[in-house]
């Protein structure tokens, strides 16, 4: 279902989509909305490169570099992560900037391209961010969920999601924080600013906040959406040069071209799982197996031990001991799957993957997660719609890593 980000790289799938990648997006906007007064030229936020005297090299968020030259009267500012009002800074010197804080900088044109002559040198720590972005990931795992939307009530402000067999009430309020990824792009730091008007059924989406007891509710602190689709089909022809692929999709039955780019995360089910995950969605005899699909550890043969149960995983806690959905757990398990690259898939594989779509109804899609080694699964369920993958637990943009998405 839905989120290479580590809350939200979403997508992620802003949710292992994705902690430093989240905090970067949630900062970054911080840092520009306490100087949204200045002229946008004599504006850049960015990362510090090197130091060396009044002279700061900067990457900027649009990976250009960029020289700043410190003027003698310029003010240089510290503000906390996450923080948009100025009145809280404290003035600190230019000898407490580092080497990968980030910064803002505002003033003037240099007398080359690339330069720039700072007035003004907004910071945010790289250690108070990533003190911050592991603060919101603990939270993310223990006070989030997500899944599918399924209905969504804009006079009361309740949006209701399937986790699995589940239904959950999002109750958003006037306070709710709203994030949405980019149709064309897989990366959490490409979110924007979003509003509940944008949710509609069928997205994927990612809450945090307070769960009522039964579980039924939750009182929502930040919501991070986004349309993605599912496909399943086995691959017809495959450009490993170029990272990309064509299949047809067994439930939409069209041809898709399906783009793999560097932020793609690749994952292949070993046979031992894709058949026990082929035994639950027929309802065989392994449909009642734990969470995990594995042993009593919770492991799945032939997968790491990488991230636990609550590294990500939308349908956590869905439907009791026993009930969970397969699509739900397999997404759980992608975290423990080892890397692979388009170079190890091959034309004839059967596969299932989570895409991003620019354009409605565009032919073209690039992959958020693509997961080989599903040939028992998609024989046991030819129509491909009783399981589906979630951005939201593999990939660097997914909200389990903070700051509004992983």
């Amino acid at each position: 279902m839905f989120m290479k980000s580590d809350i939200f790289r979403a997508p992620t799938l802003c949710l292992s989509l994705m902690v430093s990648a989240a905090g970067l997006c949630a900062d970054s906007f911080a840092l520009a909305q306490a100087t949204a007064a200045a002229p946008a030229a004599a504006r850049q936020i960015g990362t510090v490169k090197a130091i060396s005297g009044s002279s700061i090299t900067l990457t900027t968020d649009a990976g250009q570099p960029l020289t700043v030259s410190v003027a003698d009267a310029a003010r240089i500012l510290q503000l906390a992560p996450g923080s948009t009002d100025l009145k809280t800074a404290q003035s600190i010197t230019l000898a407490d900037i580092a080497v990968g804080d980030r910064i803002l900088v505002t003033g003037k044109a240099g007398d080359s391209a690339g330069a720039l002559i700072a007035s003004r040198v907004i910071l945010m720590k790289s250690s108070d961010i990533a003190q911050k972005n592991e603060t919101e990931k603990a939270d993310w795992q223990k006070r989030g969920s997500g899944g599918l939307v399924s209905a969504v009530d804009a006079g009361t402000g309740v949006v209701t999601i399937s986790a699995g067999v589940k239904k959950i009430q999002v109750q958003t309020s006037g306070s709710t924080k709203f994030r949405r990824y980019a149709g064309d792009s897989v990366k959490f730091e490409d979110t924007k600013p979003g509003t509940l008007a944008q949710i509609q059924v069928g997205d994927q989406l990612r809450v945090r906040g307070a769960r009522s007891e039964d579980g039924s509710s939750i009182q929502a602190e930040e919501v991070v959406s986004g349309s993605f689709k599912n496909l399943a089909g086995t691959i017809a022809t495959l450009d490993a040069a170029s990272g990309t692929l064509t299949l047809k999709d067994l439930t939409t039955k069209r041809t898709m071209t399906v783009k793999v780019t560097a932020n793609s995360d690749i994952r292949r089910l070993p046979p031992q799982a894709a058949a026990m995950f082929a035994a639950r969605a027929k309802g065989g005899p392994n449909a009642e197996a734990g969470s995990s699909g594995g042993n009593a550890q919770g492991t799945v043969p032939g997968a790491g031990q990488g991230a636990g149960q609550g590294a990500g995983g939308m349908g956590a806690g869905a439907g009791g001991p026993g009930r969970r959905s397969a699509g739900m757990d397999l997404s759980q398990m992608l975290v423990r799957l080892p890397n692979e690259t388009v170079a190890d898939l091959k034309v004839g594989d059967a596969v299932m993957i989570v895409a991003s779509q620019a354009e409605l109804g565009s032919s073209t899609v690039m992959a958020v997660t693509l997961l080989s080694g599903v040939e028992p699964i998609l024989a046991a369920t030819p129509s491909g719609a009783p399981m589906t993958l979630s951005p939201w637990n593999v990939g660097g943009g997914a909200p389990d890593g903070g700051g509004g998405g992983q």
